[in-house]
Parts: structure tokens; sequence; C-alpha cells
């Protein structure tokens, strides 16, 4: 049975591809029901992953047929069917139905409804087929699918200017990144053995071996500038923030199990390569903590309660990447299963709640700014229960997920510090300001999450002062105004939603609270499976590993130091929070207008690159085009029209004449040859 899953492994990408297909072609017919193909694609595909589970190993992979073969570069379709990739598996596909199903209630009534789930199908494909790949080109080919698929459903909404603007910006931020991924390809094409770039010949001991340590570093910083983009470090983190301006399933889909998680996929996968630059891992760990830091800073003051999420998503892919970072000597395989422990626990909690934040916008007709509502724990009680498993577990208290896999990645950055020969003291320095961000994490989440439920019960109303400022805002195409739809809501607000977008907040709500015992450390299945992987069995490891349970209470301490904090400022209304904005404006202003990053990127690259297209595009207009092209066709002109037509002047006598002085030129010249 193991085989046969394995050399049909094509059917779990081909699966939510078919739905897709059937949803766009069908949509005229399908309709409200277009989400049934997509959703049954992407279950059968959560089904066959299940069954890749029990075939997973660091050699199983199977070619679907030759794709390429161009000048000794030879790309077949071939999937690799190991523990790493069977983990992601499992977590993309059972997240991303849920959240098909979640949509099919919120996207209800929405104009392009079967175009939706058609993106949706689609970009599950990309994802899987992302994951399953044993080459590198194969992996760019997905990796570029799952960019334009985020390009559709961020914009999906296009009449929207906002949420065109956001498509736009994720594409072309991603876009810088994946330069970096093409360059590093051609590279590895140059220096691999037999010019084969599948995973199983670049990652092995004996072509590693082969290739200067120079050439590696210089691969390695490739790979990780690639990263950046798609998982969102400083300096490309910018595109995720707005990409909430798409569906509220959409933000889910991308901040949770998908696209965010390529690129730390990539690192996890190149892990072998990695580890042979310690260079680039201290690169990646610093990086990861200043993002972390930074995105944690901005989420102090966000109203939004997307806008919070979505800066927590980049704060948390910052701490995957500390623990990716932290793979130094023999902390190398627990750093990296530590890493993607944490992707695999944020996925559910982090699913949760921004499908959360889409029950609360859908109940409250489209309102997301937390100042417009307030006290909804009573009307809307199973969101509430349910958004307070996923803000436990962000907040890494005890025994929810995040507490787990936030706790391993503190312990690989203490292991660091040890085993670090040279920058010892620098992961020791990252290590607290882990710790610190861990605080910021709590109070952040609690702040969002008092504010939502708690207090007096408030709900939105065109008096409120805020309404105003972002109708105004609106109208510049920025704010979320009426609608995330772009249409009215056809239900009363302040009603719990259905149970079709109720059913999978309780499912994941499950997952978060106990996925990290079933195979966190107290189990060890996660990190065994993990084993699994290719280039893993080689990394360095610590055989004699113990819970680090003093990091532990050390997480669990700042975890609650940070909710409480939050409920005493929030919990109820309080003017605190207002007194202390005004003694501490400065920071809170560098806060809330995100420390100026967006505007300071407008002045450096935007405005530059415009004013250079501005001067190309009068070059082309009248240098390329006007000189070029046009005098080029204006020389025939000259010859023909001007030189040559009045000869033709239909005169027998001019004709004759003509002919006369001709034939007396030759005479002459033959006169002159003699």
């Amino acid at each position: 049975m193991s085989n046969f899953l394995v050399n049909n492994a094509w059917l779990l990408p081909f699966c939510p591809l078919l739905g897709a297909l059937v949803a766009a072609a069908g949509g005229k017919q399908l309709k409200e029901r277009a989400h049934y193909p997509v959703v049954v694609g992407i279950f059968a595909a959560f089904l066959v992953s299940l069954g890749l589970l029990l075939s997973a190993g660091p050699e199983p992979t199977t070619v679907v047929y030759d794709w390429l073969e161009v000048s000794g570069l030879h790309v077949p379709i071939e999937f690799r069917i190991d523990g790493l990739t069977t983990m992601m598996l499992s977590m993309v596909t059972f997240v991303s139905t849920l959240v098909a199903i979640f949509a099919s209630g919120y996207m209800a009534g929405d104009p392009a409804y079967p175009r939706f789930f058609a993106c949706v199908g689609l970009f599950v494909f990309c994802m899987t087929g992302l994951v399953l790949s044993n080459n590198y080109v194969l992996t760019y080919a997905f990796w570029e699918g799952v960019g334009t698929c985020s390009y559709l459903l961020v914009g999906f909404w296009h009449a929207k200017p906002s949420a065109a603007a956001a498509a736009k910006k994720a594409f072309l931020v991603n876009r810088v990144g994946d330069f970096g991924f093409a360059i590093a390809l051609f590279w590895l094409w140059t220096v691999s053995v037999n010019h084969d770039l599948s995973y199983g010949n670049v990652l092995s001991e004996g072509n590693l071996s082969q290739i200067p340590h120079a050439t590696i570093v210089g691969i390695a910083f490739l790979l990780f500038w690639a990263a950046t983009a798609k998982s969102a470090q400083v300096p490309l983190y910018v595109w995720l923030p707005d990409a909430m301006e798409g569906p509220t399933p959409v933000s889910a889909l991308i901040h949770a199990a998908t696209m965010v998680t390529a690129g730390v996929y990539l690192i996890a996968r190149s892990s072998p390569l990695f580890a042979l630059a310690p260079e680039i891992t201290l690169l990646i760990a610093c990086i990861g903590c200043l993002t972390a830091f930074l995105s944690g800073a901005i989420a102090f003051t966000q109203t939004d309660l997307k806008r919070v999420l979505a800066y927590s998503t980049v704060s948390q892919l910052g701490y995957m990447f500390m623990g990716l970072g932290a793979a130094v000597g023999e902390a190398t395989r627990f750093a990296v299963a530590a890493a993607m422990f944490h992707l695999f626990t944020h996925a559910f909690f982090k699913a949760l709640l921004f499908l959360g934040s889409g029950s609360v916008m859908h109940s409250m007709g489209g309102v997301l700014d937390m100042r417009r509502f307030r006290g909804l724990r009573h009307r809307m009680p199973k969101t509430f229960l349910t958004f307070t498993v996923g803000a436990l577990a962000l907040a890494g208290i005890f025994p929810f997920a995040g507490f787990w896999s936030k706790d391993d990645i503190l312990a690989a950055l203490k292991m660091a510090s040890h085993h670090s020969h040279n920058s010892g003291g620098v992961y020791s320095l990252i290590y607290w300001v882990a710790v610190l961000t861990a605080l910021m994490t709590a109070f952040y989440t609690g702040r969002a999450y008092f504010l939502t439920f708690f207090g007096p019960e408030k709900l939105p109303s065109p008096d409120d002062p805020e309404a105003v400022a972002e109708a105004a805002h609106d109208d510049h195409g920025h704010g979320h105004g009426a609608d995330d739809h772009g249409h009215g809501h056809s239900h009363e607000i302040g009603l719990e939603s259905p149970p079709v977008m109720t059913i999978p907040l309780m499912v994941l709500a499950v997952c978060a609270a106990l996925v990290g015992i079933a195979f966190g450390p107290l189990t060890g299945l996660f990190e065994h499976h993990l084993d699994k992987s290719l280039g893993f069995e080689h990394l360095p490891h610590f055989e004699h590993h113990s819970y680090d349970w003093a990091t532990a209470i050390v997480g669990t301490l700042v975890g609650v130091i940070g909710l409480v904090a939050s409920y005493l400022l929030y919990g109820n209304p309080s003017p605190v929070p207002a007194k202390l904005a005004r003694a501490l404006k400065p920071l809170y202003l560098a806060s809330y207008n995100k420390f100026w990053v967006d505007e300071l990127y407008v002045v450096l690259f935007v405005k530059p690159v415009r004013i250079l297209g501005s001067v190309l595009a009068f070059l082309d207009r009248f240098l390329v085009h006007g000189a070029l092209v046009r005098g080029t066709a204006w020389i025939p002109r000259l010859v023909g029209r001007d030189l040559l037509a009045p000869l033709q002047n239909g005169l027998v006598q001019f004709y004759a004449a003509v002919t006369a002085l001709g034939l007396a030129g030759l005479l002459w010249i033959i006169l002159l040859l003699t």
C-alpha cells in the first residue's frame, strides 16, 4: 500500500487542481455551490497526505514524467516523500480544508464566488507542488505559482484601490526575493555534480564536500534572500501586513498554512547546505530577531484586529528564523526541528485567530476597528471561546501549542549560545530579545482579545468618531468602509456566525490546544518524524538533550505577565492607555505609524524607480520610438515618395529623355573604362 501511495503521490496536488478547474469551468452552473469541488479536492489531498505519512523516509521518490531537458539541465516532475514533506503536506491540506469550508459561509453572496474558490484550489495546488518537489528548479516553478496565486487572492476585490495596491505590492516585493532564488539556481547548476539540481544530488555529502566554502556561503545567502521575501523578514516584510486587504480566509491561508511558510521550508529543506555556512545561520538568527521585535512593537498600537494579527504573523515568522539561525554545532538538528515545529503549531492557532477575526468581521458588518466594538463574548460565545484558545496559544501559555514550540526555539537559542565557537554572545543576546518579544506577543495578543470581547458591550455605529475617519479614509480606497466584501452583509449586526464558519473554528481550537502535547517534546513524535527527512541524518545532534524546563518556566512567566498587563489596561475601559500614549508620544507615534518604514521605502525606492521609469519612458517615446523606429520608417518614405515617386509621372517624353540620358551615361562610363 505504501509503494502504491508513493508511486501515485501526484494525486495530492492533482486533487485541488482538479477542483479549481471544475470551479472555474463550471462556475456559472455551480454558482453558490462552486466551493464543493474545491473543498472535496483539498480534503482528498489531505487523505492522501495521511497515507503518505506512513510512507515517509529519506529516500522514497516518484517520477511523474520528464518535464525539462535543455543543455544538460534535466528536470523531471519528481516528488520526494520524506518526513519534512509529509509533515508540511498534512498541515497545509488540513488547514486549507477548514479555511475553504469557512470561506463557503464567509464569501456567500459574493458575485465572484466561483473565481474565489478556483484561486484557492490553484493556491493549494501550487503549495503542495512546492513541498513535494524533489528539484530546486521545480520548487522554483511552484514558488512562482504561489506568488501568482497570492496576487490573485490579495487583489481579489480588484475594484477596491487598496486591495489592488496591496496585491501589486506583494507581487513586486516577492519578485525581489525571487531574483535571489533565480541567481542561486544558476550558481548551483554550475557547481553541482552532472548539473543535477535534485535535492538528493545537491545536498549529498559528496557534492557539498566538493563545493568551495565561499560558494556555499554565497548560495546560502541567495536562498535566504529569497526566503526573506516569501516569509516576510526584514527588509522585505512590508507586503505581508497589507495582504490582509484580501478576504479574511485568504489571510488565513497566506499567513498560516501556505505562502509565508515556503521560505522557512526552503531553508529547512536546504539545512545540510546551511549547516556548512555558520556565517549565514548567524545572519538568519539576527534578521529573525530584528523582524520579531520590530513587528511586535508595531502590533502594540494597531487598532485593526486583522492588522494586529498580520504583524503577529511577521513576528512569529521571525521566531521561526531565529530557530533556523540557531542551527549551529550540536544544536543544528534540534534547532531546525524547533523552527519547523513552531511553523506546524503556528499554522493551527494563527488560522484559528484569522478565521476568528473573520467571524467577528462577519458579525460586525465588515468593521474591524477595535475602537468601534467591544464586549462581544456574550453575543458570539463560540467565536469567543475558540478565539480564547488561539490567543492563549499565541501568547505561549501552558499547555497550548504555542507554549511548546516557542520554548523549543528559546531552548535552541540557548543551546546555540553554548555550542557556537565564535558567536555565543550574539546568540545569548538574541535569546533575551526573543524572551522580551514573547512578553510583547502576550501583551498585544491580550490587548486585541480584551478590546474585542471584554468590557461593556458596544456595536459599530455610524456616529462613532472612528467611523467618520474611516469613511473619509475609505474614499481613497484604504479603509474597510462598510464591508470587507465590498458589499453589505445581509445578516443582522451582532449575531454569531453560522455553523459552517464556527465548526472549523472549533476544530482548529482543538488542534491549537492539543497538537503541542501530542507531537511536542513530551512524545518526541514530531522530531522523530522529521529525522526521516533527506540529509537530516547527517546534521550534528546533541544526543543527550533533555527538556529545558527552566526556559519553559521563563517563557510561561513572561506570557502570563504580558496577559495580566493587557487585562489591567484593556479588560475594562480605562484612561491609563491614553495617558501612557501621551506620556510616551514619540514611541507611540512611531509604533502606530509602523516606524515609517513604508514611507522610507517610498522615498528610497518607489520614487526613484518612478523617476527612472519616467526618464526611460521619455527616452523610449522620443529616442527609441521617435528617432529609431519612426526614423527608420521615414528613410524609405523619403527615398520612395520624395525622391523616386516624382520620376514616375506618366509622361512618355520624360521617360524617353531619362532613357537617353541613362544610355549616354552608360556609353560615357564604357569610354572611360576602355
